[in-house]
């Protein structure tokens, strides 16, 4: 809040922490060229998906004006946003998890799981997670064993409403500025930091199918499962499914 709220070329006093998540927005912002943008807050807070509201297109078409995410600046404890706003609300929950795992280590628990909805994060012992079917919520689509690692999922879902015949969800085209329109349900992300896996999950959303997959393939440490809307699902390299779960190669 105070970041966004501040004058233009005016550096702002940040923790270690919030300088941390917003240097890797950046970075995941450079890898997908764009889709994930970290200044897309003069377009998200228009929507309202609680009250159901879809912003005029004028006003859409005005705020993508203000999105240019080049040019922020970052040192050890300031940030400049140089008269833009951001929104983390699709990496902080990662951080969030995997703060309350090291926290839970910290004081001596020995194993456990962190449902934060969406974002899981499990330590000490293998636990079962199941990635919940994008097209039947009382269904999973495929389970996997996880240990000492984070599962993070994003899809059209859970935040969602349809008004006039048309549907509106919360993961927001970048180019565009309502939402991403491809053949995705979810994706989720499974990988060492959930914050990271937060992040991901969201860019490979708006990458779409193909390229979300390259994006992964080429990262070490990172798996993706893709369900498409149909309910076809996609795995990376170095994962395959056998019998509904999932397995590492």
């Amino acid at each position: 809040s105070r970041i966004n709220s501040a004058e233009a070329e005016t550096p702002v006093g940040v923790s270690r922490e919030t300088v941390e998540i917003i240097a890797l927005a950046q970075k995941i912002q450079a890898d997908s060229k764009g889709a994930f943008n970290l200044c897309l807050a003069p377009v998200s807070k228009l929507w309202d998906f609680k009250e159901e509201i879809v912003p005029d297109k004028k006003e859409i078409s005005e705020a993508l004006k203000n999105v240019d995410y080049g040019g922020i600046e970052i040192s050890d404890s300031h940030i400049n946003l140089k008269g833009r706003e951001i929104d983390l609300g699709a990496i902080a929950k990662g951080y969030i998890a995997d703060e309350i795992t090291e926290y839970f280590k910290s004081e001596g628990v020995k194993s456990g799981i962190v449902n934060l909805g969406g974002n899981i994060s499990v330590f000490g012992r293998e636990y079962t997670v199941g990635i919940q079917s994008p097209l039947d919520e009382d269904k999973i689509s495929a389970k996997i064993k996880l240990r000492d690692k984070s599962a993070v999922t994003s899809g059209i879902y859970q935040r969602s409403f349809t008004q006039k015949g048309e549907f509106y969800h919360h993961i927001i085209d970048t180019s565009t500025g309502f939402p991403v329109n491809n053949t995705l349900a979810s994706v989720t992300i499974i990988g060492k930091s959930s914050m990271d896996c937060d992040a991901l999950s969201t860019c490979c959303m708006l990458l779409g199918l193909q390229e979300g997959l390259s994006l992964i393939d080429e990262m070490q440490g990172y798996e993706a499962v893709f369900i498409e809307k149909d309910g076809k699902i996609s795995l990376s390299k170095g994962i395959y499914m056998e019998n509904n779960e999932i397995l590492f190669k």
